[in-house]
This record gives C-alpha cells, structure tokens and sequence, in this order.
C-alpha cells in the first residue's frame, strides 16, 4: 500500500516479476502509466461500466467517479465570490487564502490535465502566480477540507467527497461548500478510483471475481452511499448530495492524457511546491 504514482513507479521496476495480480488506483494518471501491462478486462465486466469510466483499449475500468472542485468557507466566502475560472485565483486578492494538497495523485492528476487543456506555458504561468500568493499546503485532502471549515484558509483544490464525507461525521453545520468551477475547466475533471489486471498474475480468475465484483451493484450502492462517490454503472442513484455529472462543466480529456505523472511532478518542483 502506498500512494498511486509510488505503486505505477514500483509496478514499472518489477515488470513481469510483478506479485501483483492487481492494480487498484485512486485516479486514473497512474493506471495510464502502467497500462501497458494490464490485460484486457473479460466482456461481461467491462460491458457493465459506462463509457466515461473505461480507459482507451479497455485495459482497466473505473469502480467509483470522484470529481474535483473548490471547497470554500462558507461563512467567509460566497459562490457568487468565487471566479468561472480556476485561472483567477493567481490574482493578489486570494494571497494567503488558498490550501492544497501537493503530494495527493488526485491533485498532480488535475494539474497533468491542466497542461493538456491550458498547455505548458500556461500551466507554469498559473503554478508561478498560485505559488506567489503564499498558500498552504497539507498532507491530504481530508486536512486541506478541515482547514477550510476552520477557516485556515478561504479556498482548497480537492476532490468533491472529502467534504461529503467529514460534514456526514459532525453533528451541527459544517462551514463548507463545494464549488463546481461555471467555466469547467482542470478544476471540474471527472476523474475514477480505477483496476486492471497484470497480464502477469498468477490468479487470474480469482482476479477477474474481484472486478465484477467492484462493478457489481452492491458494490457501486455501497461507493455512492456510504463514501459518496459517482457509481459507474447504470441503475444506481446517486447520493442527494452529489451533484449530477450532467450538471458539472466536465472538460472533454481521454484517461491516457492523464498518464504523464512525472512531467507534472518535475513542474511542481521547479515551482518549489514540491522539494
């Protein structure tokens, strides 16, 4: 167990001396840097999973869909304050009122995306101005989420669920919103927890069990209800709490251009958000 891109990166070293029968990742960047060495998912699983949760060439699937946002105070901040684009949080006004979590997969995962819809230049240029204005950084999404609703910081870039989540665990309100960006964009990624089998596990068939299993509707009942995530096959309702997928301003990017993890994390580092 360990993060997504520190799996990719030891799945990669192993290569066919890989252990492993799985790989279970929590966005879909690194499933794409291995995918090479994943077999193809049997039909009667992968017909089950819709489109957006399928990675090209159907080598792995999506079992849960998580969708980033801003997470805002809501006793300082008003959504009517918050700006269409994740661009405009370079400008001074936001100095000293942004948190992230710069080691978190799903996070580097957005910023990769960010260099394919904005470009390189760009991307640099809006890492430069978010580094200038001073933000917090925490270990997780769970810590930038509490940061907000203390009121440590104004704004996070987090997945949607973490809010769900510690909101559901305390008794009274919870000084936090979610923010689907009006102008979509990296902030509004649609992104899957993902699986695939290595072509070179040993157990194949109790492998294949484990993914129908994951895509099974107790399985996609349980994602939705109790950790409030999207489910991927038709049939099961989501959460009242989830905003629709219809609903949010979802950029159009396949799964592979997800892939190159390490070019996002050198970017981070010449920024200085990353040592």
């Amino acid at each position: 167990y360990a993060n997504s891109p520190q799996l990719a990166a030891t799945l990669l070293e192993e290569g066919k001396a890989s252990p492993a029968d799985i790989f279970l990742a929590q966005d879909p960047g690194a499933l794409s840097v291995v995918q090479d060495m994943f077999r193809t998912i049997p039909d009667d699983t992968l017909n089950k999973v819709s489109q957006w949760a399928r990675s090209p060439g159907d080598k792995w699937i999506g079992i849960s869909g998580r969708a980033r946002v801003v997470v805002y105070n809501s006793e300082r901040v008003t959504k009517a304050d918050l700006p269409a684009d994740l661009w405009d949080f370079i400008y001074p006004q936001w100095e000293g009122r942004i948190g992230f979590p710069p080691t978190n997969a799903s996070f580097q995962t957005m910023i990769t995306a960010m260099r394919h819809l904005w470009g390189e230049g760009k991307t640099l240029r809006w890492l430069k101005g978010i580094h200038a204005n001073n933000p917090r950084t925490y270990s997780n999404n769970t810590a930038t989420v509490e940061a907000v609703a203390n009121g440590e910081i104004d704004i996070g870039f987090v997945n949607h669920y973490y809010l769900l989540r510690l909101s559901s665990e305390k008794s009274g309100s919870f000084p936090a919103s979610n923010y689907h960006p009006r102008a979509g964009g990296p902030a509004a990624l649609i992104m899957v927890t993902g699986i695939g089998i290595l072509s070179t596990s040993n157990n194949q068939d109790a492998a294949e069990e484990f993914l129908a299993f994951m895509v099974s509707r107790a399985a996609q009942e349980y994602f939705t209800t109790q950790t409030f995530e999207y489910p991927v096959i038709d049939g099961v309702d989501i959460d009242p709490l989830l905003t629709p997928l219809s609903e949010i301003a979802a950029p159009t990017i396949s799964f592979q251009d997800l892939a190159d993890l390490e070019g996002t994390q050198d970017m981070l580092r010449e920024v200085g958000i990353l040592p």
